[in-house]
């Protein structure tokens, strides 16, 4: 109907009741706002901080409640492999019943499985409170973006907003390492789940009091059919992996894993083919620009937090470093990651982002083949470097290639298009972990799976780098 050709005073009604809920978040005081801010800031810092402060916690976990390195990949993995397949669907669901439900329900999840993380007495118990946690950690993440976006209306203050929440993300998974290695050495690895149960109360609290909620879209569909499939594909993919490199890979139940994950893939893809509302919607990956980004996404986590794993065994098994210590040998790669990310923008606007993404590959590349002469007791002078040009690397390329991979999409699929980055990423250090961890159990030997394993992750970055100079146009830049 034609607004103009209606009585005056449902005009004015109609546009009132517009600004109403269009300020919603934006009319709020600016301490609400800020408030907002530190709620869904504190929900991403806790998704960071245990991606990498458990890694220096898996020797300890070991000796506590034992198990073969086998057993602690899938500490780490238990939590990457719900994180990556349930961030589409918890983005979705956000958006049919409101994110701000969602999002203090996603809290709840991560802190009782803390908790039960915490408290595991065994091996087992404990993957199993970490298969939550990644629950969790899926449905905190696209939440806590949906409502930053709905609490600052205006552009530049949303761009601050954003700025800062992803700020806390990095220092968090900077600090993680240092911080999980004096919690260790000052309480034991428990400490490092029972440290999320205080930030998580602060920050379930600030959201429910402060945030406002986000309009409910009930046409908005939730994908159970692709949900299900994904995460048995890349559970299978995960433990067929993790399982041949200590059962051997001709092995018949190896190989039935593999074939599982062949198997349900294909289904995956037929039904998000056939879907009306499809979790991932297979059209974006027609446009260039998006599947170069989305492989080679994938591709950098297969590396970095694959070789994440094998040195924080390395640092503690072989060259005998307490958890403080490995933590503090990880504090200059974060760092690194951390600085390069504040210049990144200003290299991409100088010589593209195409150009840009292909330095960061190639740093990361080239660090990898100089580590590949390591030994049992090689001094940290001699790694140190790499591992540091391996930070800044990951540093420089991700801002432009977040940033171009939306740039491909139209704007109203950019959370769709964030949300495929995201799960595309956290499935590559599924992949790294499963499989460069694999290696190190084998029956070559630690340092001989470390080498196979730099020289894998060395190979897979150079295939990033094939992708991107192929895929990504020579114009594309950063916005």
């Amino acid at each position: 109907m034609n607004i103009s050709a209606r009585p005056n005073a449902a005009v004015e009604f109609d546009l009132r009741h517009e600004r109403h809920f269009t300020a919603r978040g934006s009319g709020r005081p600016p301490l609400a706002r800020s408030l907002t801010l530190a709620a869904m800031s504190l929900g991403y810092v806790v998704v960071q901080l245990d991606v990498t402060i458990v890694n220096v916690a898996i020797n300890a976990i070991g000796t506590s409640l034992g198990g073969s390195v086998a057993d602690l990949q899938w500490i780490v993995n238990a939590y990457t492999i719900t994180f990556a397949s349930f961030i589409l669907t918890a983005g979705a669901l956000g958006d049919r019943i409101g994110a701000k439900r969602v999002f203090v329900a996603g809290f709840l999840i991560f802190v009782i499985a803390s908790l039960g993380c915490a408290l595991a007495p065994s091996l087992w118990l404990l993957i199993i409170a970490r298969l939550c946690q990644g629950v969790g950690a899926a449905i905190l993440v696209p939440n806590s973006l949906a409502l930053l976006n709905h609490a600052y209306a205006n552009e530049a203050e949303r761009h601050r907003a954003v700025g800062i929440w992803a700020a806390g993300a990095s220092f968090s998974l900077t600090a993680g390492p240092l911080l999980g290695g004096a919690l260790i050495a000052l309480v034991g690895w428990r400490s490092i789940f029972f440290i999320n149960l205080p930030i998580g109360l602060v920050g379930m609290w600030l959201a429910w009091r402060y945030a406002s909620e986000t309009t409910r879209t009930a046409a908005r569909t939730l994908d159970l059919p692709g949900q299900a499939t994904a995460v048995l594909a890349l559970g299978a993919l995960a433990a067929a992996t993790i399982e041949g490199g200590q059962t051997g890979w001709l092995n018949p139940l190896v190989d039935a894993g593999f074939v599982a994950f062949v198997a349900l893939s294909v289904l995956f893809v037929t039904i998000e083919f056939k879907s009306k509302g499809p979790m991932l919607p297979l059209s974006l990956f027609r446009n260039a620009d998006f599947s170069a980004t989305s492989l080679a996404g994938l591709l950098v986590n297969v590396a970095v937090y694959g070789l994440i794993f094998v040195f924080s065994l390395y640092f503690q098994r072989l060259n005998h470093l307490s958890p403080l210590w490995t933590g503090v040998a990880f504090v200059p790669m974060m760092l690194a990651i951390l600085l390069a990310n504040l210049i990144a923008a200003r290299v991409t606007a100088a010589i593209g982002a195409r150009l840009t993404i292909a330095i960061g590959l190639a740093i990361m590349a080239a660090s990898c083949a100089g580590l590949l002469w390591i030994q049992q007791g090689s001094s940290y002078w001699s790694i140190g470097p790499q591992l540091v040009a391996l930070g800044a690397g990951v540093g420089l390329l991700v801002p432009p290639l977040t940033a171009t991979m939306l740039g491909s999409v139209v704007k109203k699929l950019s959370g769709v298009a964030s949300g495929v980055l995201n799960a595309m990423r956290q499935t590559g250090s599924v992949v790294g972990v499963a499989l460069f961890g694999s290696l190190l159990g084998g029956a070559d030997g630690f340092i001989p799976g470390a080498k196979i394993s730099l020289a894998i992750a060395a190979a897979v970055l150079v295939g990033g780098l094939a992708a991107v100079m192929i895929g990504v146009p020579s114009r594309a830049k950063a916005n």
